[in-house]
């Protein structure tokens, strides 16, 4: 059931938002235990920049800590990209909690969105 109605809300935000080669879209999925993010260009179709608490060496599992690691670690790797700008696509989650502070980590970072 909630999995449903997050599809629906997700649906209903990329029908307003979507990426380009000037300002990709950060796209944020959040399981149980573990918290994704990715730049992508939807334009092309394809990923450009991706973090997650799955990755080597992070320990720190799906947590607010983890989740603000995991955004300040994407904003790292997009400046390196030369990606300064994104548009924010909360994947039909709530801005609390989690994915408020993974905004948060790439904001701090240097991401502008």
């Amino acid at each position: 059931m909630l999995t449903k109605q997050r599809a629906r809300r997700h649906r209903r935000v990329r029908g307003k938002v979507s990426g380009t080669a000037e300002r990709p879209r950060l796209s944020v999925f959040r399981s149980a235990k573990n918290i994704y993010a990715q730049i992508i260009n939807d334009v092309t179709g394809t990923t450009l920049v991706s973090a997650s608490s799955v990755e080597k060496d992070f320990g720190l599992g799906g947590n607010k800590e983890a989740a603000e690691k995991v955004g300040e670690l994407i904003g790292k790797r997009a400046l390196e990209k030369g990606i300064e700008a994104v548009v924010f696509d909360r994947g039909g989650y709530l801005y609390h909690g989690r994915v408020q502070k993974l905004a948060e980590g790439a904001r701090k970072s240097g991401l502008k969105f």
